[in-house]
């Protein structure tokens, strides 16, 4: 009788044992699977990111010569109006301060 109980036990251990063999298997080919995933992921959204920080830089530069053009008539217009320019230039800090202190 002792020695079908331990029959069994050795049958139930290698069965054991070989599930353990392929769970690792199956483990392992899911890190792998992943990494892979992870990879191709990683790699989309830096192409992405270079495309939106292409894109931003074309059109900032596009935007730089109608820049420097308002900031010309700006200084034209502070130049001919500087008591207009100061009073505009005072309320602009007074909201960037109001703007700061109700962030704290």
């Amino acid at each position: 009788m002792a020695s079908v109980f331990s029959k069994f036990r050795d049958d139930v251990e290698d069965d054991l044992e070989d599930q353990i063999v392929k769970l690792r298997r199956e483990v392992s080919s899911l890190k792998k699977s992943l990494s892979k995933r992870g990879a191709a992921t990683y790699e989309d959204a830096r192409d992405g990111a270079s495309d939106i920080y292409e894109d931003l830089m074309a059109r900032v530069s596009d935007a730089i010569p109608h820049i420097s053009k308002q900031s010309r008539v700006v200084k034209q217009a502070a130049r001919d109006n500087p008591v207009a320019a100061t009073v505009v230039g005072v309320a602009v800090v007074g909201l960037l301060i109001g703007l700061m202190a109700r962030g704290r």
